[in-house]
């Protein structure tokens, strides 16, 4: 599998708020090689604490990415970026405003889900890549899938939105809230201007520990877990969390989960118009996944989006996978996942290559 880590600067990026970033920079990875025609170029969307590390030795996907996997970089040209507002080489609050010499922090200006893709769609036309043969990603993966499919249809072939949804419910922002609130009302957080000096681990460390409860079963915490004691005074979840929760802490910054939660909260589709007609005239190919026990992404939101679709006579699969894991299924469950992606691709590369 050929891997090229790379990041590329833009003069200019023009927001949905109004605001310009200039420049901005994007971090990248690729893997397996653009054919000839460049019709085989794939790309993946992240999911909110994602990056642009999909596969390979600690990519948060190489489960499903690689030589003979869903996602088979023998046949196809995987690219895979982090996203705009994130802490992992693309532009974020923790970089640099050239205006000032630092660091953004909380003057960076809010930024979308669209954002994110637009900045996408540079990176696509920088390689040179006129049309995505697929572009997938879960959780808020998908719904950058989702907007590539609005906004730019005719720069993808087809579309796998998987465990996602069309806009964001009570429920799901109120987890985010309680997240934001839990950085924010850490002592360190200083307002957002903690760079140089300690960071508010203990807030985002909580943030995370909420959001990985939203991300498991209850089948799936009963089964690790149960009631099990770490030690006299302390449950083994309870142990479980805090070590994901401050393992977190060394890889993500604060302001940015502030500033990506909120992208996801905002994110409305629904807010263009109807869900039907925003795909009247589309003709990319949708594969929709959702698993049965995940309750943070319930199955009925991907529903919604397939009857929208099915509503405008589109060429849709829908498959609600029966699975154990919450809403982590997308990346722990990859057996049924591996045989519904491996078909869908391969029938769309067939049908894009009989068009060409």
């Amino acid at each position: 599998m050929v891997t090229e880590v790379a990041s590329c600067t833009f003069d200019r990026l023009e927001l949905d708020s109004g605001a310009t970033l200039a420049p901005v920079e994007v971090a990248y990875e690729t893997y397996g090689e653009l054919n000839g025609a460049r019709s085989n170029a794939i790309l993946i969307v992240h999911a909110f604490s994602g990056d642009a590390h999909a596969a390979g030795e600690g990519g948060w996907w190489s489960s499903m990415i690689g030589p003979g996997k869903a996602f088979d970089t023998d046949k196809y040209f995987v690219l895979c970026s982090n996203v705009l507002g994130g802490c992992r080489g693309t532009t974020g609050p923790g970089c640099i405003n050239p205006e000032t010499g630092c660091p953004w922090a909380m003057s960076f200006p809010q930024v979308t889900i669209a954002d994110m893709v637009r900045l996408q769609r540079m990176l696509i036309d920088h390689l040179g890549i006129d049309k995505l043969l697929t572009v997938s990603g879960g959780s808020m993966g998908g719904m950058q899938a989702l907007e590539w499919a609005v906004s730019y249809p005719e720069r993808v072939a087809s579309a796998i939105p998987i465990a996602t949804t069309a806009r964001h419910s009570a429920q799901q922002i109120a987890f985010n809230e309680v997240g934001r609130q839990a950085i924010m009302a850490d002592p360190d957080w200083n307002n957002g201007n903690y760079y140089g000096g300690r960071l508010p681990g203990r807030g985002l460390a909580v943030a995370r520990m909420v959001g990985h409860i939203t991300y498991m079963s209850d089948e799936s915490m009963r089964e690790k877990f149960g009631r099990k004691l770490r030690t006299p005074d302390q449950f083994e979840v309870e142990s479980y969390l805090k070590y994901r929760g401050y393992k977190f802490v060394d890889r993500f910054d604060a302001n940015s989960y502030i500033y990506i939660t909120r992208a996801m909260d905002t994110f409305d589709l629904t807010q263009r118009g109807a869900l039907p007609t925003l795909f009247e005239s589309n003709e990319a190919r949708f594969l929709l996944i959702s698993f049965t026990s995940d309750w943070l992404y319930p199955p009925y939101q991907s529903l919604e989006i397939v009857k929208a679709l099915r509503g405008r006579n589109c060429d849709v699969a829908y498959c609600n996978l029966d699975a154990r894991y919450g809403h982590d299924s997308f990346l722990v469950e990859v057996e049924q996942q591996t045989e519904v992606v491996r078909g869908f691709l391969a029938s769309t590369f067939r049908e894009a290559a009989a068009n060409a």
